[in-house]
């Protein structure tokens, strides 16, 4: 065991009426993040660049498994260190903070990408001259053709491209690779020597007589070997740095910090953490590895990261070497990092269907442990303050609430939702153990799992569940209306199934419908299983693997079937649009016999420009999901079932299922952009409903009505689903307001509900914020599964969020 080292630190004074870019718990973190929060995001071609000289080096010579991990190894051997004044956790994705390193392997992008990114008007990314020589001379040259995205365009069917091209689905993998990613408790209690022990004890366990797959799991132990060297020497490269710079600080209590850090760094990765603070550069190491290896969909989500850290924590004050001060200042230190590392830059529908650059690292807090009990401990307010404190888009951090869960801790996370800025979110735990325990994970398992990405569950550290793009389920009653035909892109993309004018009964419209959406679902599916091979063969991820169970054990890849649990998901958007919808056209059209579905068509066709009477009944005089209506509601619940229950169970390569989740991230915007006007009243190009929530305006009964026609769907039976309500401050006012938004969320709960986050604004504000984005730079809203920046938001976004009902518990 290493030598015990001095692990005090300065600690500042909270200015209490700090500004925003003034937060903070002490002077430290609020110039960390100044820092991090006015350097302009920019591109960093240094990984490419080392990559590109490792695949003209090797490539052909080496198993692709050990191409790869040499990659990482070459990168962390060579990438430019960056140890910035008053750090205690170090370690960047690229060169500084805000840094975004390209991946040609997955997306080689053009020159005309790198324009578009750097001029874009909203969150853009600095791209220098030399960045674009580099590109053109360097990067496109060798990766044109040979990316994953290129195998991926050139193998999928004309149905699928065509499907693709009008926005009937998205594909997760076009641009980044397979996630969602996320940890579980092996690198808190293991360090990567204990990792490579293990892989050396693996390949020596091999049986080349009998097993025909020996040599292939030969070739990605050794990958994942090469791997643990790669962390290791980063590990060992920022340990010599931080020496370095203590040799020559003339500032005695800086210097201090700095050999603490070069102990730190002694100690982790290589061996397993001792302490609180070596705990969270551990942690860190490894999100440094998982996300520079394959750019993975959504940042590496820490594990329950409350309850990992509960035992350093509880050790360390013992031995009175933490105090709170400084275990919330080092997690403040935790949240700088996430919010340096934008998610990496995207182009076309990759862009639409996820307009942010924030990267899905989501912190949980709360739950239970192992055995069902309360897993609540100081360290989960500890977190609470620290996002209290932070107010970031980045980490997303959310609570899980059992039924076990104090009711202070509850009500300490709705203290800071009602603060307005849409953190934390809500997530019921005793639900989203039950998704598990369906799917067929073991009880503890399921209870060591959460939501990663924005609301997704998984079986942590256990599981590779890989989501594989949005479905737009509205879309495919409007193929159904229109025989199968697009009429905003004008070509035939569904099967025929009649004219809208000569349905004679619902039962037609709703066959035709099924017909649509099961034949967009095979040709989504179809497509998925060929990505998913190509990944499984062109580019596994041997770190990642490292930290995920049953891995070394198979000699397997993560992206290839070797996790414990191996998942894919297709998330349906717009569940509240088709509801609305298809109650429309079967309570006037065949039940009241208001106009003949020939009516309806024209007016789709005019925008309903002309036909005021029809837009009149269909918008406000329909029964509509989201007011506990049954009319309405059993409409939702038939289409879900449909969906749900023709993907689920369907196997992937990987030796798993296919499950459904419903979230949207911000595609709603993008698939009603593609849509001409439906028949619930929404008009041409206007953004779906996000998540499961109600549609703008639909939901006039409150929220607890929403809650309720909400829980009729069958939320244990997905693998997520996402619910937004919004709500004035006036109405969150005082403890009353307190207890009632506490009191909704168990309820929710209470009846199946898996999750529930809040915007805490009026309208008006959102307004002038929209007209004057200078007066409003730090204003964050909850825009589906995650928070960002209103003046970051492109307009139809911002409007969609100003247009969200208004809640009261009237």
């Amino acid at each position: 065991m290493a030598e015990k080292v001095d692990t005090s630190f300065n600690i500042t004074t909270p200015d209490a009426l700090a500004k925003d870019n003034e937060r903070g718990c002490t002077d430290r973190i609020k110039r960390l993040r100044r820092i991090s929060h006015s350097t302009q995001p920019h591109i960093d071609l240094e990984r490419a660049v080392i990559e590109t000289e490792v695949y003209k080096k090797y490539e052909g010579k080496v198993s692709t498994p050990v191409l790869r991990a040499l990659v990482l190894k070459e990168y962390f051997s060579k990438k430019t260190l960056y140890l910035g004044e008053d750090e205690l956790i170090v370690g960047e994705k690229g060169r500084d903070p805000q840094c975004s390193p390209t991946f040609p392997e997955i997306c080689c992008h053009t020159i005309e990408d790198m324009h578009i990114m750097n001029d874009r008007k909203l969150v853009n990314f600095t791209v220098t001259e030399d960045d674009l020589k580099t590109q053109e001379d360097v990067i496109i040259p060798y990766w044109k053709g040979r990316a994953t995205r290129d195998h991926i365009l050139a193998n999928m069917t004309q149905e699928w491209r065509d499907c693709y091209e009008v926005g009937m689905f998205t594909e997760f993998m076009e641009q980044r690779g397979p996630g969602h990613t996320a940890g579980g408790k092996n690198f808190y209690i293991k360090g990567y020597l204990d990792y490579k022990k293990e892989i050396a004890d693996a390949i020596a366990n091999l049986d080349f007589y009998n097993d025909p797959e020996a040599l292939e799991k030969q070739q990605e132990l050794e990958a994942m070997s090469i791997d643990c060297d790669a962390i290791c020497i980063l590990g060992k490269r920022y340990h010599d740095l931080a020496l370095e710079k203590a040799a020559e600080c003339k500032d005695p209590q800086r210097k201090k910090e700095l050999e603490m850090i070069a102990h730190n760094c002694e100690v982790v990765p290589a061996h397993k953490p001792e302490t609180y603070w070596q705990a969270i550069q551990m942690y860190w190491f490894t999100h440094l590895g998982v996300t520079l290896e394959l750019n993975p969909w959504d940042a590496f989500t820490p594990g329950r990261l409350d309850q990992h850290l509960t035992p350093f924590y509880e050790k360390d004050t013992k031995e009175g070497i933490l105090n709170d001060t400084q275990a919330l200042e080092l997690l403040e230190c935790l949240w700088v990092k996430l919010f340096n590392s934008p998610a990496p830059v995207k182009v076309g529908v990759t862009l639409k269907e996820s307009g942010t650059y924030v990267d899905f690292a989501n912190i949980n807090s709360g739950g239970v442990k192992e055995d069902g009990t309360d897993g609540v401990s100081r360290v989960s307010y500890l977190i609470l303050d620290c996002m209290e404190d932070m107010r970031q888009n980045q980490p997303n951090s959310n609570v899980q609430i059992s039924k076990v869960t104090p009711q202070k801790f509850l009500k300490r996370a709705c203290e800071i939702a009602r603060q307005g800025w849409g953190q934390p979110a809500f997530y019921n735990t005793d639900e989203l153990i039950q998704e598990l325990l369906n799917q067929g994970k073991s009880l503890v398992d399921a209870r060591q799992a959460g939501c990663s990405g924005c609301v997704e569950t998984g079986a942590w550290g256990n599981e590779a569940y890989i989501l594989t793009g949005y479905l737009n389920i509205p879309k495919c009653l409007e193929l159904a209306l229109y025989d199968g035909y697009d009429p905003m892109f004008k070509k035939q993309i569904g099967p025929h199934t009649g004219k809208a004018e000569d349905f004679k009964s619902y039962d037609d419209v709703w066959k035709a419908f099924k017909t649509q959406l099961e034949y967009i679902i095979d040709v989504k599916m179809r497509g998925n299983l060929v990505i998913e091979k190509i990944f499984a063969t062109m580019m596994p991820a041997p770190f990642l693997s490292i930290c995920t169970n049953d891995c070394i054990k198979k000699g397997k890849d993560y992206n290839a079937g070797g996790a414990r649990y191996n998942t894919s998901y297709i998330q349906g958007v717009g569940i509240a649009d088709i509801s609305d919808s298809l109650s429309a056209i079967k309570y006037n059209v065949f039940d009241k016999k208001k106009f003949t579905m020939k009516e309806l068509i024209d007016a789709l066709n005019d925008n309903f420009e002309g036909h005021e009477e029809i837009f009149n009944l269909v918008a406000h005089k329909t029964p509509k999901y989201g007011n506990d209506d049954d009319y309405a509601d059993d409409i939702m619940l038939t289409v879900f079932n449909e969906y749900r229950d023709y993907i689920t169970g369907r196997k992937n390569i990987r030796g798993g299922d296919y499950h459904v989740d419903m979230l949207p991230t911000t595609c709603h915007v993008y698939f009603g952009d593609v849509m001409i006007a439906a028949p619930s009243g929404r008009l041409a190009h206007k953004p779906l409903a996000d998540g499961i929530s109600p549609a703008k305006g639909a939901d006039i009964n409150g929220p607890t009505a929403v809650v309720k026609s909400c829980s009729k769907m069958g939320h244990c039976k997905t693998g997520g689903t996402l619910l937004n309500q919004k709500f004035t401050p006036a109405a969150l006012a005082g403890e009353k307001g307190i207890d009632n938004l506490a009191a909704l969320i168990r309820s929710y709960f209470a009846m199946g509900g898996h999750h529930m986050q809040f915007n805490v604004i009026d309208r008006e504000t959102l307004k002038d914020a929209q007209k004057h984005p200078d007066e409003y730079r730090d204003l964050i809203v909850r825009v589906a599964g995650y928070s960002d920046y209103f003046r970051n938001l492109d307009n139809a976004l911002q409007n969609e969020i100003i247009e969200r009902t208004e809640q009261s518990f009237g």
